[in-house]
């Protein structure tokens, strides 16, 4: 009998070391796709940030123009109704010298803004929405409670109230 020595035959450390040249190589070789996709995959992220912002910066020059239009609107109108109601105070205390009775300055130029300004609507409109635009994002939180949160409320209430009178019912069966 011969004796056989232990280990691996010539073939078999061949075999071994073709199979992990042929590891280190597909490794090697799937780090280098895989950095590479990676580094694509950050490129075409920070290209989506920066289109991202652009998009931001041209809104928030879209709101500043709208904004800046509103305020001259409002400008505008304002000066108008200030026109109206001068020329109002002028006349009237033209009236009030030829005799209709001596009004104080104070009740005529109170008088002249009320009918001035409740005709004059554009003015409130172009306000509102200056106050709006002014609001932005944060905003929306000022303003209490809004009909989604009411109506999440309400709904939470009646499903608690059906819950614990359904198991009222299981109780007393």
């Amino acid at each position: 009998m011969k004796s056989e020595k232990a280990g691996l035959t010539r073939r078999g450390k061949v075999a071994v070391a073709v199979a992990g040249v042929a590891l280190v190589g597909g490794g090697t070789i799937w780090f280098q796709v895989h950095s590479a996709a990676v580094a694509k995959d950050e490129k075409e992220a920070a290209a989506l940030q920066i289109q991202m912002k652009q998009l931001e910066l041209e809104e928030m020059r879209i709101r500043n123009a709208q904004a800046s239009s509103d305020q001259k609107a409002a400008t505008a109108s304002a000066e108008k109704v200030q026109a109206a109601v001068d020329k109002c105070v002028k006349d009237s205390f033209a009236l009030a010298d030829k005799g209709y009775g001596p009004p104080s300055r104070s009740a005529v130029v109170a008088d002249c803004k009320q009918q001035y300004e409740t005709v004059d609507g554009s003015l409130m409109t172009a306000a509102s929405n200056v106050q709006a635009a002014g609001r932005g994002a944060g905003g929306a939180g000022s303003e209490g409670i809004n009909s989604p949160t009411l109506l999440g409320l309400v709904a939470g209430g009646g499903l608690a109230i059906a819950v614990f009178a359904r198991k009222g019912k299981k109780a007393d069966a």
